[in-house]
């Protein structure tokens, strides 16, 4: 029997027994893009009206910035599905529409912001463009969330979403929020079918508001919240006023009054609720802060003689640099011939003026 030295034992004793550790400190790979064949068939333009076919609204599309609609036909095996790019005024117009047409049973997607499936299909804000992919309503043509999620992951791939994206609006605190009723509105169409109840022409579009409204659930209630940046705070204190007057604000009474403050130019108003009781931690919930950063010194801080003449003397200063710098190239030239005249006399650059000659063959 043959008999292996202990000193090249070691070695395989120390792999069998660390192999399953190493096994067992393995990561499992997840792939967070749904592997589906996706392939577009065609791509064609449309007029805005189409959009009813697919569930929108094209006064709604408008008001969003939207003129025309591309329809591509996406297959997927033996499958095809219609999708439809709206391209929209900026980035935050699509956000608006995504935040329109999304439902309450709708799921977000993982790993691809602003995007959604649900049973009616599937929604995605990327750049300027929103995306609508509905289902069809044949069983025989319908796809699984696995295979909406794989559609957008392409399209998304296929349009960057640019910087734009950073200049979205906050999106409204998390707690108590009903999923799917957060809204984003820049116009009185939109703010007509998401508030039917409350007069839009208060709100103020013309004047730059945006607003963003969410349903909240306060225990076995509800209220509905209404955020509206202005772009001065001045404008954000008269639209309070006149608020308080027609809608008689933080009065306590009637069936559903109506509560609000004003942060700085923006208006936080509470609707629908029952009491000041419930409407108080809705609107705790918002605060004003401040955030003091180090700028460059403001040139104000100085009188305006001084500032004047720190201006002439840095042009002073300026014609000096260039006088310096037409000296200097004088002198290198002047140099630079007489380095010639002594070392090199039988070139061009060295030969004397008075011993060049010019001839003219004119004949």
């Amino acid at each position: 029997m043959h008999r292996v030295p202990a000193k090249r034992a070691w070695p395989c004793f120390a792999l069998i027994i660390l192999a399953p550790l190493a096994m067992a400190q393995k990561p499992p790979a997840v792939s967070l893009i749904p592997a589906a064949d996706w392939r577009v068939l065609s791509s064609r333009k449309a007029d805005l009206d189409v959009v009813r076919d697919f569930g929108g609204h094209p006064s709604v599309e408008r008001e969003y910035g939207v003129s025309a609609l591309e329809i591509r036909t996406c297959k997927l095996g033996d499958k095809a599905l219609d999708v439809i790019v709206e391209a929209s005024a900026d980035a935050t117009t699509a956000y608006g529409l995504l935040t329109f047409y999304q439902s309450a049973t709708m799921t977000p997607v993982a790993g691809l912001p602003l995007a959604w499936v649900g049973p009616e299909g599937a929604l995605m804000a990327r750049g300027r463009y929103f995306f609508r992919v509905p289902r069809r309503a044949a069983p025989a043509t319908d796809f699984s969330d696995n295979d909406l999620r794989a559609l957008l992951f392409i399209l998304a791939n296929s349009h960057p979403p640019g910087q734009a994206s950073a200049n979205l609006p906050d999106a409204l605190p998390r707690s108590g929020l009903i999923p799917g009723s957060e809204k984003y509105l820049l116009g009185k169409e939109t703010a007509r079918r998401v508030l039917p109840s409350f007069p839009t022409n208060l709100l103020g579009f013309s004047m730059g508001a945006e607003v963003q409204v969410g349903d909240y659930s306060t225990g076995k209630n509800h209220a509905t919240v209404l955020v509206i940046a202005y772009p001065t705070p001045q404008i954000a204190r008269a639209k309070f006023g006149e608020m308080g007057n027609i809608l008689g604000l933080n009065q306590n009474r009637g069936p559903n009054p109506t509560f609000g403050k004003r942060l700085g130019s923006y208006l936080i108003l509470v609707l629908n609720t029952q009491s000041s009781a419930t409407a108080k931690p809705l609107l705790d919930t918002f605060s004003e802060s401040g955030q003091v950063i180090q700028n460059e010194r403001a040139p104000g801080g100085k009188s305006i003689p001084v500032q004047m003449g720190e201006l002439i003397l840095a042009n002073m200063i300026f014609v000096l640099i260039l006088s310096g710098i037409a000296i200097g190239g004088g002198i290198l030239f002047y140099l630079s011939r007489e380095f010639a005249k002594r070392w090199f006399p039988q070139t061009q650059w060295g030969a004397q003026d008075e011993a060049t000659i010019i001839t003219l063959k004119l004949s």
